[in-house]
């Protein structure tokens, strides 16, 4: 508990003195008729907390001094429902086992929290991010006020004043996240090596006249096993013209002697996410004009992978992967006309409608800001992002000859920012023709 301990630390010294924090744990949610979800902490809180268990609330309390209190609401232990759904921490084990400083059952929240706000000039929390929420701060403020009025009459207490702040405290949490410490690294080097090693399963297992769901049933397997709980997303998998949508899930059609498969899935590991997309030939064969294509996708994706290091604009991946794209395209009779022209119209996006990639971390779309004062941020070491071109000519696209129609190709790979360059930590997952013909074998 020691780096959690060690983050809220580092958040309390970037909060104003006479302030609180007030951080929102998910919910269950009902799937249907009596059935949940599969239970999966908010990002922030778990960041905060490492506190797994819903219905909770986290408040960093600080003074004029500076003195900071840690206060966790929490479920109290309760056997019955314990039989059914398993041990809660209860108030003991939320500060035994989770550093609180303080713990109070859930269902004291609404008559504890206005009171906690007196005294206090500004709350910070994720303001604007759950209409729920951004209501019950202002029903706690409107009581803490009330609250506030009676006091006053009396002398028993001296009052001084409500928080007359809001403070959207989800920037200061995200740039702290966007740096990841060396269990974080491990944590993802891990969900990414199972989810290679679960998309070199996927080359050896591919047949024609198997299902997409079949193929994404393998992945799912594989990853449980090597110890990922959870996927980080919905699997795509996506085969033939099905490549050529970019967010593809319905995953429950044929795959077809002759196609690709595109398949981008990542497990979850210890609640940091895996992003890896690869492509390869359903029958194990790439054919000549699949081929070209591919080549041309992966050499712009090892040019983008080359400019992840320290001191360079996060824009110089998507600027090498575009020069060595467009005039591959060009040369392929794909785009006609000037590269730098055709970079400058963006004739690229009729095949190419994405970015370079993004931050990753304990979400798949990691947060942190990729431009700071205007300007392209700069890669610093503990970053993670994905690398990912891609180019998709789908069988409905005009002006282009029928031997391109229905490739879609996208190779995605996480990419650690090093002190001296950068790691790929989805390594093990194949992505040369050579190496993905030979294990489709």
């Amino acid at each position: 508990m020691s780096e959690f301990k060690e983050r809220r630390a580092k958040l309390a010294k970037q909060i104003k003195a006479d302030s609180v924090v007030i951080l929102f744990g998910a919910d269950l949610y009902i799937r249907n008729g009596d059935a949940e979800f599969t239970f999966r902490q908010q990002s922030d809180f778990y960041y905060l907390t490492g506190f797994s268990e819903p219905e909770a609330v986290l408040v960093l309390s600080k003074d004029t001094k500076g003195n900071v209190e840690y206060i966790l609401f929490n479920r109290a232990n309760d056997p019955d429902a314990e039989i059914w759904n398993g041990k809660r921490a209860g108030q003991e084990g939320a500060c035994k086992e989770f550093g609180a400083d303080q713990a109070y059952a859930v269902d004291q929240l609404e008559s504890m929290l206005p009171n906690l706000l007196i005294n206090k000039q500004t709350i910070y929390y994720a303001l604007g991010a759950c209409s729920k929420q951004d209501a019950k701060i202002i029903d706690w403020l409107k009581k803490a006020k009330q609250n506030l009025s009676q006091l006053a009459r009396s002398d028993l207490q001296k009052v001084l004043y409500v928080p007359d702040a809001l403070v959207d405290v989800a920037p200061l949490i995200s740039e702290a996240r966007l740096f990841k410490s060396t269990q974080e690294i491990e944590y993802m080097r891990k969900a990414a090596e199972i989810s290679a090693l679960a998309h070199l399963k996927l080359m050896q297992k591919c047949q024609p006249g198997m299902m997409e769901y079949q193929l994404e049933s393998i992945f799912n397997a594989e990853c449980l096993y090597a110890g990922c709980r959870g996927l980080a997303y919905n699997s795509i998998v996506a085969g033939g013209n099905n490549s050529c949508t970019l967010h593809y899930i319905e995953n429950d059609q044929p795959l077809v002697d002759g196609d690709l498969v595109l398949v981008d899935a990542g497990g979850e590991y210890q609640n940091y996410a895996s992003d890896i997309t690869r492509t390869f030939p359903v029958n194990g064969k790439f054919t000549p004009a699949q081929k070209q294509i591919y080549e041309l996708v992966l050499r712009a994706q090892e040019a983008g992978i080359a400019e992840v290091k320290p001191g360079n604009p996060w824009n110089s991946v998507q600027e090498a992967m575009l020069k060595i794209m467009v005039t591959g395209l060009v040369e392929l009779g794909i785009l006609v006309g000037d590269v730098k022209q055709l970079i400058q119209d963006q004739a690229y996006r009729k095949f190419y409608m994405h970015s370079s990639g993004h931050w990753l971390g304990m979400d798949v779309h990691d947060v942190g800001k990729y431009k700071l004062e205007g300007k392209w941020r700069k890669f610093e070491p503990g970053m993670v992002l994905t690398v990912e071109p891609g180019i998709y000519i789908a069988r409905n696209t005009k002006d282009v000859d029928s031997k391109w129609h229905g490739i879609g190709i996208r190779i995605e790979d996480d990419i650690l920012v090093t002190k001296n360059g950068n790691e790929i930590l989805s390594i093990k997952a194949p992505k040369h023709i050579a190496e993905i013909e030979s294990v489709s074998l």
